[in-house]
């Protein structure tokens, strides 16, 4: 075995034990610490990534070294690789760019439990695209659940306490669900190992046997994460969570957790279920529907908000829609179109919370947009930053955005039943995210001389800047190089299977 193939597991561990190191840790080496761990989580999943990219296959390490059924397996491709590798990137750059302000949001005495909390939370993200049994996805999918929903409520305000509790009522709710259809799973086939279920299933579906128990738990598993994911119209909890956490948590969790969710979803449906047997269970309609009906009532809501943050929150509700959506397809053009937009979605969601804090702070730190007028002007860097993140959302060239949506029309094609809905609710949807995001820069970009405002937060935007200037590179890069970003989508997927 080559050294590398250890990458994975460590990149795990790692973040476990970082977290427990920063519980007793000041505020400062807590941040010091987080910051070496991520870079260092750059380097082994970007090692992970260069390897398997040049031997040309996935690799399965055994934890233990105890052999299937009884050990527990980490599987590394690709697509796993290349995900951990740009989950490490969002988080980094998120925390970065909220570092300044976090000092105002959170009490000096609970900043190191600030990082363990993230700490904790990446190390379930990366469990969560590594693991290879469904058991301990679950398990790191509660701690993911925890650390979120600490991150949340640790601003400590009426708010953010409500949120919170929203928040795991409903994460609870799917994470029930995705319990009950886990156990059918195992009572079926009496393995925990996504490849020996696959395998299983693979033999009792061509024998005609359980197919009721069968459906049910696939159902089962896609509403749980579904409703884990925030998907229309189990979305109540996201707007608030989003909306009054700090801006390093809600960039956090609108790019990275209920990404983390859907990816699971993907490999659950590649890996355990198998691709055809899954389309065939008809329940890719379902989640083709709700697709639709959340990229349309979710821009709906943020043109009815006054509040920018909130704007932001209910937007990631319409761009979860557009993940289902090409997952409801059916088809591997679908999937793909997906995966890509769950990268654009990560990039550009987190570039608006971070370049909406740099606004509203310049504003007497309203977040009404009556205020924010002219707040380009007084905070160059976030407007500029905030203009190129909604010209990805509306769709316009040279940004991922476009591509996303590129890629979703030209998926819906490939299928004839979907055509028409999907490129409708399409078309509709990229009028009104232009009507919320266009409103808010014609707003920021508006000249206004009688008011005065003072009180900047941001004391030392260098740390702040660079990150946005990361962020918009990165949203860039989306657009303008997403062809070998697709190939190697392509390519995940292809060793899925």
């Amino acid at each position: 075995m080559d050294f590398v193939q250890n990458f994975p597991a460590v990149s795990i561990l790692l973040c476990l034990f970082a977290g427990i190191i920063s519980s007793g840790l000041k505020k400062n080496a807590a941040r010091f610490l987080n910051r070496i761990l991520l870079l260092t989580e750059l380097f082994l999943n970007g090692c992970t990534l260069g390897y398997v990219l040049r031997t040309g296959e996935s690799y399965v390490y055994v934890m233990g070294k105890f052999p299937a059924p009884w050990g527990n397996e980490i599987r590394a491709g690709v697509l796993e690789a290349f995900i951990a590798l740009f989950f490490c990137i969002i988080m980094l750059l998120s925390l970065e760019g909220g570092v300044k302000k976090l000092a105002d949001e959170v009490e000096k005495e609970k900043t190191f439990l600030y990082y363990v909390l993230c700490d904790l939370l990446l190390a379930s993200l990366l469990a969560l695209v590594y693991t290879n049994d469904l058991f301990t996805a679950y398990v790191f999918v509660e701690i993911n659940t925890i650390a979120a929903c600490g991150l949340i409520m640790i601003r400590q305000n009426g708010r953010t306490i409500e949120a919170a509790a929203r928040y795991m009522i409903m994460s609870l709710l799917g994470s029930g669900l995705l319990l009950m259809g886990l156990c059918m799973l195992y009572d079926l086939t009496g393995h925990l190992l996504m490849s020996n279920i696959k395998e299983q299933i693979a033999v009792i579906s061509e024998m005609g046997e359980y197919r009721i128990p069968l459906l049910v738990a696939i159902a089962l598993m896609s509403v749980g994460l579904s409703i884990k994911s925030a998907l229309f119209p189990f979305h109540a909890w996201l707007p608030d969570a989003y909306g009054y956490s700090t801006v390093s948590s809600a960039a956090i969790l609108s790019s990275l957790v209920s990404k983390g969710y859907i990816f699971l979803l993907l490999k659950i449906i590649y890996r355990v279920i198998g691709f055809e047997l899954f389309c065939s269970s008809r329940i890719t309609d379902i989640l083709f529907l709700f697709g639709l009906m959340g990229m349309i009532f979710g821009s709906l809501s943020a043109i009815r908000e006054n509040d920018v943050r909130r704007m932001i929150a209910f937007s990631s509700v319409a761009q979860i829609g557009y993940i289902y959506m090409g997952i409801g397809m059916g088809t591997q053009a679908g999937m793909t179109a997906a995966v890509f937009h769950i990268l654009s979605h990560a990039a550009t969601k987190s570039l608006l919370f971070i370049a909406a804090i740099g606004l509203t702070d310049v504003s007497d730190g309203s977040r009404q947009f009556i205020k924010l007028t002219g707040a380009a002007y007084r905070n160059k860097w976030a407007g500029v930053a905030f203009t190129i993140g909604s010209l990805s959302m509306v769709g316009v060239p040279l940004f991922s955005g476009f591509i996303s949506k590129l890629m979703f029309a030209q998926a819906a094609v490939q299928n004839q039943m979907k055509m028409l809905p999907a490129l409708i609710v399409l078309g509709i949807s990229t009028i009104l995210n232009a009507i919320y995001f266009m409103k808010t820069v014609i707003r920021i970009y508006t000249p206004v001389e009688e008011l005065k405002y003072e009180g900047i937060t941001f004391k030392n935007m260098k740390i702040y800047a660079a990150a946005l200037v990361c962020f918009m590179v990165l949203n860039v890069f989306l657009g303008v190089s997403s062809q070998p970003i697709v190939d190697l989508i392509e390519q995940g997927l292809a060793m899925f299977s």
